[in-house]
């Protein structure tokens, strides 16, 4: 049997299918929907299927997951959160303020690259993450890529909705390059900057990991040592499951 991995976020539901490790993905947006609702969507992911694991940062979310998931599969899934083993220790003012998938996160990190890391993850918010020996150090938190292209195109009366595509350079002779051209090196060299920022304040050299929705859109751009793992957050769930069940 096969075990469904869930990173439940703002904009995105991303789903891992695997047995240890995840064979399958899929991509859903996150609506608020009714468990009777969720769970037509996906019940051809429960076929065989025995278990799961949740890490969420949309508690209105929850209730619809654990009622489908009970009421149709007899199943209780683990949802990481305060009592549930990660293998991760969270060094922050008020550890509970940290969102479970920067914990998931955390923990693929140590259980695949063995070492430090800045955890970039681009969601709904971009937020790095340092992790020194099995312990977040503390967090930064600022606009993710979707959510400041939405916010743009909406305040913005002259300007169209357009696809991310990488611009020729950093300033566009028109406006599709333009934008693009402002928001993907925008958000590059602000990762770039902020990486080196950490390294600097912290004196330390690790391995930069970058997950997240966004992460494509930007593989291109960064810096080659950079390693992308979009699904770093289902292998970090993936690896909490096998603590707890």
């Amino acid at each position: 049997m096969k075990r469904l991995f869930i990173d439940i976020g703002n904009s995105n539901i991303v789903i891992g299918k695997g047995d240890g490790t995840i064979e399958e993905t899929y991509r859903y947006r996150t609506d608020y929907k009714s468990s009777d609702e969720y769970y037509a969507l996906l019940k051809h992911l429960f076929e065989d299927v025995d278990d799961a694991a949740i890490a969420s940062v949309v508690p209105q979310v929850n209730e619809a997951f654990k009622a489908f998931m009970l009421r149709y599969y007899d199943i209780k899934p683990l949802f990481v959160g305060p009592g549930v083993k990660t293998g991760i220790s969270v060094r922050t003012d008020y550890p509970q303020e940290v969102g479970a998938d920067l914990v998931a996160a955390a923990a693929g990190a140590v259980a695949g690259y063995h070492s430090d890391a800045i955890v970039v993850d681009m969601g709904t918010a971009t937020t790095f993450s340092l992790v020194q020996q099995g312990e977040i150090k503390g967090v930064s938190i600022t606009i993710g890529l979707d959510a400041a292209k939405q916010a743009l195109v909406e305040n913005t009366s002259q300007l169209l909705q357009f696809e991310f595509s990488k611009p020729p350079s950093v300033l566009g002779t028109n406006t599709i390059d333009a934008l693009n051209a402002g928001f993907l090196y925008g958000h590059v060299y602000q990762v770039i900057g902020m990486v080196d920022a950490i390294k600097a304040t912290y004196d330390t050299d690790p391995v930069v990991l970058v997950t997240g929705g966004a992460a494509p859109h930007l593989a291109p751009m960064l810096p080659r040592e950079y390693r992308i793992d979009e699904h770093l957050v289902l292998r970090g769930l993936a690896e909490i499951y096998k603590k707890n069940r």
